[in-house]
């Protein structure tokens, strides 16, 4: 099938080398046109493990392609995917359809047949009667059908996702793009892939519904680690014990600094600003928001209270910067709460991410950034382990002992035991154990 994926970020550029390495002929659109040179010369725009040689087998099979020219991607495509930014409006919070508009005009106008028009972007409940509004009032005669098709992509796994996903969503009630829809995910059948047909409003609610639910699970056992704290309990016992419950699983329960990235924070507030609006308050995702919100600024606290209560003058050593590991993703970081208020309580942070040093340059300032973990331990009067990258967890604490002034560890993901630390001489604090 002819696909055409409109917009080349983190869900456009997988799904759409995804689709292409199904078989399928797949063009990327974007205005961009430095990225779109840089994606010609097999530089990606975003760092995904196995992204790069994904999209280099499948442009050298000639499966996968990329251009500016949305006209041309247009015309003979039998589905197009609208895969566009939708940040956080100012002001409000509610998601911004900037984008995904000007897609729907732009995508109307160059209609010749009839083609499947695909909401890929993460949208609240009624923009595909508005994507359709818009593309009926440029193109009154334009022969498609616009479907819901959330994704569910995690990043730093998105590949796996996509190709061995839990569930396909499709949102519509249209009988040629249920048809087509179904052909377009056939690949999938031979995994016996769940794929849930249901009609496009029901369709972006479960996107939304899916990320408060996973939400509510981090900022539950983060509350939860607090209360282990202060009586004495252990907050990865808990986890388990919890987590082996069917009903619940052991997902998502892993708690430390507060959940960031591009889905979660701007999600939930979009879903809270809908039911507000709905008059349907949805008051646990409204918690979790306040909940996280607050988790995310008393880090800060955590790691000064390890230091003795005062960190004017002393250097913190800063490992992981991203949202999660195996991403260069910076937005909504715990770090960039918690970094400028160290810096503000006079630290100087010395910091190190194996892929994230590049865009947390953009937005963190008076810190240094530098080569490795051993590196920013040199001098350093606390270490702070903000994202569980896999080379730090098994790092040399000899070595660094013996480049930290003192050694002192605040490990905000448990990845140590609290024991073996405190065998190598270091005092050692962590999230919700003794």
């Amino acid at each position: 099938m002819r696909v055409t994926m409109v917009g080349t970020g983190y869900v456009g550029l997988v799904s759409g080398a995804c689709f292409a390495d199904f078989g399928h002929q797949v063009i990327c659109v974007d205005k961009d046109a430095a990225k779109i040179k840089r994606l010609h010369l097999g530089m990606m725009p975003i760092f995904e493990p196995g992204l790069d040689d994904l999209v280099a087998s499948n442009v050298k099979a000639g499966r996968l392609s990329f251009t500016t020219d949305l006209g041309t991607a247009v015309q003979d495509a039998d589905a197009v995917f609208i895969a566009v930014g939708t940040p956080s409006r100012r002001g409000d919070g509610h998601a911004d359809l900037t984008y995904v508009e000007q897609a729907a005009r732009e995508i109307a106008e160059h209609l010749q047949r009839y083609t499947v028009v695909v909401n890929k972007s993460t949208v609240p409940v009624g923009t595909g009667d508005l994507v359709e509004s818009i593309m009926r009032d440029v193109n009154p005669r334009g022969d498609f059908s616009v479907v819901s098709n959330p994704e569910f992509l995690r990043e730093g796994a998105a590949i796996g996702d996509f190709k061995r996903p839990d569930r396909v969503v499709v949102g519509t009630n249209d009988e040629r793009a249920r048809q087509l829809m179904r052909e377009l995910y056939r690949p999938l059948f031979l995994n016996e892939t769940p794929i849930l047909f249901t009609d496009r409003r029901t369709s972006e609610l479960i996107k939304y519904a899916a990320n408060a639910f996973l939400a509510v699970k981090i900022a539950y056992i983060n509350e939860m680690a607090d209360l282990c704290e202060q009586v004495g309990a252990n907050v990865q016992e808990v986890a388990r014990g919890i987590g082996l419950d069917n009903r619940i699983g052991k997902k998502f329960l892993n708690a430390g600094p507060g959940y960031g990235g591009s889905c979660f924070p701007k999600d939930t507030l979009a879903l809270v600003r809908t039911a507000q609006e709905a008059n349907a308050p949805v008051t646990i995702v409204e918690a979790t928001v306040a909940s996280n919100d607050a988790r995310k600024k008393r880090m800060a606290g955590k790691i000064i209270q390890a230091c003795g209560g005062d960190v004017t003058g002393k250097t913190i050593g800063i490992l992981g910067l991203t949202f999660k590991p195996n991403t260069d993703d910076m937005r909504d970081a715990p770090s960039l709460e918690i970094v400028p208020a160290l810096v503000a309580a006079g630290a100087n942070v010395r910091a190190y991410d194996p892929e994230g040093m590049e865009e947390a340059k953009k937005e963190l300032s008076d810190i240094t950034m530098v080569a490795g973990p051993y590196e920013a331990a040199e001098k350093a009067d606390a270490i702070v382990i903000l994202t569980e990258w896999d080379q730090f967890r098994a790092l040399d604490f000899e070595r660094i002992a013996l480049a930290m002034t003192s050694p002192v560890m605040i490990d905000l993901r448990n990845v140590y035991n609290p024991a073996d630390l405190r065998q190598d001489g270091f005092t050692y604090v962590s999230i919700g154990r003794k």
